[in-house]
């Protein structure tokens, strides 16, 4: 990956990733690149390569944001826990897959939820409504049941308000002082006395109790 996230701005790139399952049809596509393009925002946007479809469409706008360096795009794979723990990035457009979900919030970072299907749904709710780290973009329909239709595409000035207002620091500071708060109540239970550290010494204990039950049972 040769880009270097500016770090002259803290919280001021969005990361863009919707795992690798979910693929967005190409009509969603472009109005999610010139959304980005419009809100002003520095990003970073991670694209399946085979998200193209034969069309150089994706290659003219990596190509112009590699120009105006307002943005760029990742092809297929990216190193996830790196950039979201850099001080420059802001948030993350997240389908709410599980994984993504806990890496953000590790990171201490507030999401915009975009869920595809399965419960992606229920986590969005989980995210917006309960732990109120989440703004969500609007995705209402469940897209690995349903063929997402002209109608049913996620229109640029939607996705360009959503952005300018998440990033906004004003508008957003709640939203991520609890990200934060979620962030170091993680960091927390990983040391030593927290209750994942806690949970996974008790999985141990019982995996090595199970080895030597076993082995004492083996006939001589």
């Amino acid at each position: 990956m040769n880009y270097t996230i500016p770090t002259t701005s803290h919280e001021s790139v969005l990361y863009v990733s919707f795992g690798s399952l979910a693929r967005l049809p190409h009509a969603q596509l472009v109005e999610l690149a010139h959304g980005l393009e419009h809100s002003g925002h520095s990003f970073i946007w991670v694209i399946r390569k085979k998200d193209e479809n034969g069309d150089s469409f994706l290659q003219e706008f990596e190509q112009k944001m590699k120009e105006s360096k307002n943005g760029y795009i990742i092809w297929n794979w990216a190193p996830q826990l790196l950039i979201l723990d850099h001080p420059a990035i802001g948030g993350i457009v997240t389908h709410c897959g599980w994984n993504s979900i806990l890496e953000s919030v590790s990171a201490g970072l507030p999401m915009i939820t975009w869920p595809m299907f399965a419960e992606q749904f229920f986590n969005e709710k989980l995210l917006v409504d309960v732990l109120k780290v989440g703004v969500p973009v609007g995705a209402k329909e469940n897209k690995l049941w349903a063929s997402m239709g002209k109608e049913e595409v996620m229109g640029r000035e939607e996705i360009a308000k959503a952005v300018v207002q998440f990033m906004a620091k004003e508008e957003s500071r709640e939203v991520r002082k609890r990200a934060r708060e979620l962030g170091d109540a993680s960091k927390k239970s990983i040391e030593k006395g927290g209750s994942s550290y806690h949970n996974l010494m008790q999985l141990l204990d019982e995996l090595i109790s199970l080895k030597k039950t076993r082995t004492c049972e083996k006939p001589n």
